[in-house]
Order: C-alpha cells, then sequence, then structure tokens
C-alpha cells in the first residue's frame, strides 16, 4: 500500500507544470532601471523565466510558459509598443497548446505593466501589481505571498536591484512555491551598466540548484553589488565627485560591513565629502575592527594610495581626534 502511494504521489508531481514559480518585475522610474526577481522548485529558473533589455522593457514568463515570449516581447516593445500591446500581440500569435495556462508579466521602459494568470494554471495562481511593478505566481501556498511581495517591493526604499531581492525573500518568507525550493534569479538591466565593454546586465545572478537558493542569492548579489558599486566608487573618485564617490562607498560597507578597509577608505571620502561627522563613525568603525597597530597599517597605506586622501592629512587637528598618538 506504501508502494502503491508513493507511485502515485510520483506520478501526481509528475503532471505539474514545469514552471510553477514566484516573480517580479519592475521599473525604477528615476534611474530606468528594469528587471525580474523569479524563484521556483524548478531547476536552473534563470535560465528559462527573466528576460530584460535596458531601455526596452522586462518580462516574466512563467507556469505553462512558454518560452519564446521572452524575447518576442522585448522585439515587440524595440518597435514601440506598449506592454499591453505586446501582450495582446504574444496571444493572438501563440498557436502552441497550453495557452490558457500561461501566466506573464511585462512592464516596458515608459512603466507601463501588463499581467496575465491562465485559469488553467494550478492553483494558487494570481498576480498583483503597483505603479511600478507586478508580483506573480502559480502553484503558491497562497495569494499572500505575492501580497508579501509586493509590500516588501514598496517599503525597500533603496536601488532597483535590493527592492526586486526585498520582494522575493518575501515571497519565499511567506512559503512561496508550495512545492519548496530549488533555484532562483535576479536580472536588472542598465545601459552600460554591466561589467566590461557593452554590457546592459547590472545584475544577472543565477542560483540553478541549491539548498537554501534565496540565501545563496543573497550571497552572491553580495558580490556582485560590491563590484558594482567598487567600479561606481573608482569612476567618482576619478571626476573627484565626492559626493557620489561616498554614496557608493557607503553602500560597500553594507555588503562588506566586517572589513576594515572598506569602512576607512569611507572615512576618507566622507571628510572630503564634507561629512566630518560620517567620517569619523567610519573611522572609529575600523578601528573596532581592528588593532591599533593594523589600523595605523591601513590608515598609512591608504592615504599614501591615493592622492586624494592628502587633504584629509592636511587636517592636524582632525588627524588627532583619530589618531591621537601622532
Amino acid at each position: 500500500m506504501k508502494r502503491l502511494i508513493l507511485v502515485l504521489a510520483l506520478v501526481l508531481a509528475s503532471a505539474l507544470p514545469a514552471h510553477a514559480t514566484f516573480s517580479i518585475v519592475g521599473i525604477d522610474p528615476v534611474t530606468g532601471d528594469l528587471g525580474i526577481a523569479v524563484a521556483s522548485r524548478y531547476f536552473a529558473v534563470g535560465a528559462v523565466v527573466p528576460w530584460a533589455d535596458a531601455g526596452v522593457g522586462a518580462v516574466a514568463t512563467q507556469a505553462g510558459v512558454n518560452v519564446g515570449y521572452g524575447p518576442r516581447a522585448l522585439e515587440l516593445l524595440r518597435q514601440g509598443l506598449t506592454a499591453q500591446q505586446v501582450m495582446d500581440t504574444l496571444f493572438a500569435e501563440d498557436t502552441f497548446p497550453g495557452k490558457d495556462g500561461r501566466q506573464l508579466a511585462i512592464v516596458d521602459a515608459k512603466g507601463n505593466i501588463a499581467v496575465f494568470t491562465g485559469d488553467a494554471a494550478q492553483q494558487w495562481r494570481g498576480h498583483t501589481k503597483g505603479k511600478t511593478w507586478s508580483a506573480q505566481g502559480n502553484i503558491l501556498v497562497g495569494q499572500h505571498v505575492v501580497e508579501a511581495m509586493g509590500r516588501a517591493f514598496e517599503a525597500t526604499n533603496d536601488e532597483l536591484a535590493e527592492k526586486l531581492y526585498a520582494a522575493l525573500k518575501a515571497g519565499d518568507d511567506a512559503g512561496g512555491d508550495s512545492r519548496g525550493r530549488q533555484s532562483a534569479s535576479i536580472l536588472v538591466v542598465r545601459k552600460a551598466g554591466g561589467r566590461n565593454t557593452n554590457n546592459d546586465r547590472y545584475v544577472f545572478v543565477n542560483v540553478d540548484d541549491h539548498l537554501d537558493p534565496l540565501g545563496e542569492l543573497r550571497r552572491l548579489m553580495n558580490l556582485q553589488m560590491t563590484i558594482n558599486h567598487g567600479g561606481a566608487l573608482n569612476r567618482a573618485m576619478s571626476a573627484s565627485d565626492f559626493a557620489k564617490a561616498l554614496a557608493s562607498a557607503e553602500k560597500l560597507v553594507s555588503y562588506s560591513p566586517l572589513d576594515p578597509a572598506v569602512h576607512l577608505r569611507t572615512g576618507f571620502i566622507a571628510y572630503l565629502a564634507g561629512h566630518r561627522d560620517r567620517a569619523t563613525a567610519a573611522f572609529s568603525r575600523a578601528k573596532q575592527l581592528t588593532l591599533p597597530a593594523q589600523f595605523k597599517t591601513l590608515w598609512d597605506g591608504q592615504s599614501s594610495r591615493t592622492p586624494a586622501f592628502a587633504r584629509v592629512l592636511e587636517d592636524k587637528a582632525f588627524v588627532a581626534t583619530i589618531l591621537p598618538a601622532q
């Protein structure tokens, strides 16, 4: 009897649509960033669901998925169609079986949002949307999953990549995919925002198979965001834009909170940006994370390697508050 029950369970599981998932698409109306975050009890969900093109739009295609919706939607958006017009065209062109079980969300570069959940998608299925985002899912534990995602997106005062991650984490914390966890992905596009030359993928991180895909996605995102803001900081310093450099430096602190060198660099930049209180706080935190001799070594190294930091050394009274023995 137990064997029969096990066989029936396996048969039922194999009958489930391959792309049960929860996702969120969004846009930052200030920067123009576009992106998608997605998680699922499905191998390598990032290879199927998220599609985006900088200055064009972002698409999540799932449930009874037609993968061709992704590239075709971006092609139509480039032609000037709105998100809803693209969706209408996709369904009109779709000749593959299972169209009534599709789930699709599109946000275009002007902030228009279109979302559809087919009646044949398995329960719980549905979506909710706000002014700059849409959250959707199928085979979820309940409607509260997408509602939690929307609240987290709205409540996160940060750049789009972090808002998308916060939404995905909230959905996972609310129960997410009723079958469990396996993979997750986040894709954010920005003109010339990616690594190296001619790359618009500001963030593209995939966790294909993991017991804790959201935790691993967070770890990998920290690495990617460190690279992003490290590059932004260097560019700002080269332009002597210390306010912008400080914004990136403080972001780097959030991704490497236990690295004294990161705090120390932030202190120098905060001083140059005219924020002595923030400089003092950053230097104090760096001292807390090191032994006195180590702090002095870091101080000497950074102040000598970065010409702009020499201006801090000229303020003898301020330096005395940081290095009272000098």
